[in-house]
Parts: structure tokens; C-alpha cells; sequence
């Protein structure tokens, strides 16, 4: 049984940050420095009492409103990819399931991961439809990082954007999701985390999110290139055979990088960073979209999908995509 993405919709907060509002916070910043490092020059906040669930819906709304030839009563399953949820329980895509007027019939769960979560979540979504426990789900990635955000944390404030993105999976003629490689090496979780009182994590502040960004930088240096050849041995493709490298949206810094240790054609390595920031498991469906929307990625073409980072978690694999308009 094939698997395919068949539409991609996202939602960006009202509150639009850019350098102006760091430096007002922080007026010994170099903002200058920092943009040509991180290449983001705006970012997006949730509103007060904006949660990741209302993010999600807005999301998904947006997605049904626009594909009104998508029942929602074809839905068999919704994942929620999130690491900010509302409450420690229930999950949130409980919640999410009944907001959506979803059948009661939906199964609902929530995936805990960060960078890699888009990728995990295509997982499990095609191993259901190819087992033939569904045959149409709804994958939301959601996250709130800058509410986890210290305002003075130069390694994160300037990176992080709030953000939610709902895909439709479905059944399909193609073999539009294919050639999974995922991996994990917990010993470094101390690296991105949001620590706990009492958690002896050097320069770390309880309830706030913490990157070691050197030690993440050289765990996303040392796994991406081997994950894209894991993915590429499982497939027969060569390099050249991709059209487009849809990398996790971490900043300029790591994407140019990985383009130059690959030696990849800079036309086709997708990044959409500038403006939007880093909205964690949201940024590949968003850049997916976007690359759709302008142009970069056409119907037929084959997508290299890449996410890393918190966990420390990594996943790729290839996509196929069809209309995503």
C-alpha cells in the first residue's frame, strides 16, 4: 500500500519580532552580528494565552477550510508533534480531536520530539496506512519554544519561532513516502533542554530552554550526512537524483554548512529560515509548503526531508510530492 503527503497548511502568530525588539531587551547585543550568523532577521510569538493546541487548530483549520474536498470524517488518526503541551495530561490531541469535530472514531496521540518530530511523525503515519489500520491521518506539528525562552539567552532567543503546520497523509498511487532513516543518541540530551529544578546543567536556568549550540552543531555535523546516505542506500538514488534538500530550518549557520560538507548545490538546498525562524518540528512542512508555493519544488519532484536536534534525535527520509497548492 503507498503512502503520500497530499496537503500542507500552516499558521504564523500576529506578533511579528525582529531585531528592534532583542536589542530593546538587550542593547549590548551586536544584532547585526547575530542576523549574519543566524541569517533570521524575523521571528513569531504566540499571543498572550496562545497555546499550542489553539495554534494547532488555527493550523488545521486553515488546511480544511482550503481543501474543502477533504472529509473530515475520512480521518482514522491525528498526531500531534509537540514538547510544549498544555497540560501533562490529558494529551493535547485528545483535546485537539474534539476542538476539530474529528469522528470519535480517531485515534489521537501526541509525539514528544522537537527537530526530527515531522519526520518521526511521516513514520508512524505510513507504517498505519500501509498496515492497513487507516487510510487518511492528520500530522500537526506545535510548538511554544519562546514562551520556554530566557529574554537575555543570546544561544536561543534570536533563533526560535512559535508556529503550527497540519499535513494530510493518505493513501496514494504513488510511493510518495519512502526510505526512513532514524536514529537517536540520548547521551547528549543534556545539550537542548529545558531543565528541572535541581538538574546540575552548567550555564542552565530551571524552566527555561538550553542549548549548548557548539555540542549541537557538531551531533547535527557528524549525523546529517550520514542519515542522507543511510536514505540513499535504501533507495539506489545518488545525490543528484534528489531535486530538493528540505533541511530542519535550524539557522544559516548549520544549513551552509551542511550544503558545503555535501558539496550541494546551493539551488537545491531549500531554506526559508530568514523570515520565519526556527519553529522546531513545523519548520520542514512549512518550508515544504513554501517551496511549493514559490516555485522550488514542482509535482513529481523528489524531496530529501532532514530533521536533527533535541534528543538528541535525528530523522530523514524521501518524499515525492504531489499538488500541495
Amino acid at each position: 500500500m503507498k503512502v503520500a503527503i497530499e496537503k500542507i497548511e500552516y499558521y504564523l502568530p500576529k506578533n511579528k519580532l525582529d531585531g528592534k525588539e532583542l536589542l530593546r531587551d538587550n542593547p549590548d547585543w551586536r544584532i547585526q552580528d547575530i542576523e549574519a550568523k543566524t541569517g533570521i532577521t524575523r521571528r513569531y510569538k504566540a499571543g498572550i494565552g496562545e497555546s499550542v493546541i489553539d495554534m494547532a487548530e488555527k493550523a488545521a483549520n486553515k488546511l480544511f477550510a482550503t481543501n474543502i474536498d477533504i472529509d473530515k470524517a475520512s480521518i482514522d488518526f491525528l498526531i500531534l508533534v509537540t514538547q510544549v503541551s498544555s497540560y501533562t495530561l490529558p494529551t493535547s490531541a485528545c483535546i485537539l480531536q474534539d476542538r476539530l469535530g474529528l469522528e470519535t472514531s480517531t485515534m489521537a496521540f501526541d509525539v514528544n520530539l522537537g527537530c526530527s518530530g515531522y519526520v518521526y511523525a511521516l513514520s508512524i503515519a505510513t507504517g498505519l496506512i500501509e498496515s492497513g489500520q487507516a487510510n487518511r491521518g492528520l500530522i500537526i506539528c506545535s510548538d511554544h519554544y519562546t514562551s520556554k525562552i530566557d529574554p537575555h539567552d543570546r544561544t536561543c532567543r534570536p533563533i526560535f519561532s512559535d508556529a503550527a503546520a497540519a499535513t494530510i497523509v493518505g493513501r496514494s498511487l504513488i510511493d510518495g513516502i519512502s526510505a526512513f532513516d532514524l536514529g537517536t543518541n540520548g547521551s547528549g540530551y543534556k545539550d537542548l533542554i529545558i531543565p528541572n529544578d535541581g538538574d546540575d546543567i552548567e550555564g542552565a536556568k530551571p524552566g527555561f530552554l538550553h542549548m549548548a549550540g557548539a555540542a549541537v552543531f557538531l551531533f547535527t555535523m557528524s549525523t546529517v550526512p550520514k542519515s542522507i546516505k543511510n536514505v540513499l542506500a535504501k533507495t539506489g538514488k545518488k545525490m543528484t537524483d534528489v531535486d530538493l534538500f528540505v533541511f530542519h530550518q535550524a539557522s544559516k549557520v548549520v544549513i551552509d554548512k551542511i550544503t558545503a560538507n555535501l558539496n550541494l548545490p546551493i539551488e537545491k538546498v531549500y531554506t526559508n529560515y530568514q523570515q520565519i525562524g526556527n519553529t522546531v518540528s513545523a519548520t520542514i512542512p512549512i518550508a515544504l509548503k513554501d517551496a511549493y508555493e514559490d516555485g522550488s519544488l514542482r509535482a513529481g519532484d523528489c524531496s530529501m526531508l532532514v530533521g536533527f536536534g533535541v534528543g538528541l534525535s535525528w530523522g530523514s527520509c524521501i518524499v515525492e510530492t504531489g499538488d500541495l497548492s
